[in-house]
């Protein structure tokens, strides 16, 4: 009897860890998207590790979406190719349109999430801020100024589009401001990081809440 009492715990125990696992939702997103000037593919999920495979074809993109990935712990891949012989223009928007739809189909009607985020983080001399609602509605405040138009061969400008983009379509209000810095890279890294950190805040589970967190009821 005393063995079968002992064994009574962990099989509750495994039957509460699956009731768990059932009610827990899967967060993730598959998307593609073809145009006569890009073809994207991405799979995302919420509640990963860290892990980016990406290649859009645009080197320093791939850089920057790979540490995304990984300080904002979701697992990431893209597959991307454009028309980066005219412009990585086109290439950069894209991936943004369909980043930024992956975590809205991710986070479905977003009951649960913390719905606000917020990260800081230093590369060396930069130093960059974001500030995340996932509100439903869009909004880019845009404080980067940055002096060189290129890093390598990719131009920074670029940025502020891929953030237009990626919080349209999320439906979200995305604050970027930068506090200190100088050097190019070190400036667009430290807010593809900061960005990755609010994100990841903004996603997370609320054990205490029940519904979407919005006096009115609804996120979208």
């Amino acid at each position: 009897m005393a063995s079968r009492r002992k064994q009574l715990p962990a099989a509750n125990g495994r039957a509460n860890a699956i009731v768990a696992a059932a009610d827990t939702p899967r967060r993730v997103a598959e998307i593609a998207r073809e145009t006569r000037e890009t073809s994207v593919a991405l799979e995302l999920k919420l509640d990963g590790q860290g892990r980016g495979e990406i290649d859009t074809g645009v080197p320093f993109l791939d850089h920057m979406l790979e540490s995304f990935a990984r300080h904002g712990f979701f697992d990431l891949k893209i597959t991307a190719r454009g028309d980066t012989h005219i412009d990585e223009h086109h290439t950069v928007e894209d991936v943004a349109i369909v980043l930024g739809r992956a975590f809205k189909q991710a986070l479905g009607d977003r009951s649960g999430i913390r719905r606000f985020g917020e990260a800081t983080v230093p590369l060396d001399e930069a130093v960059c801020s974001a500030i995340v609602d996932i509100s439903g509605r869009s909004y880019l405040g845009y404080n980067v100024t940055i002096k060189q138009e290129r890093v390598g061969a990719f131009q920074t400008e670029l940025v502020h589009d891929f953030m237009k983009a990626m919080s349209d379509q999320v439906g979200m209000n995305l604050h970027l401001n930068l506090l200190s810095g100088r050097n190019p890279h070190h400036i667009i890294e430290a807010e593809f990081k900061s960005l990755a950190r609010a994100m990841d805040a903004a996603t997370q589970l609320e054990p205490r809440l029940s519904g979407v967190l919005s006096t009115k009821g609804t996120l979208s």
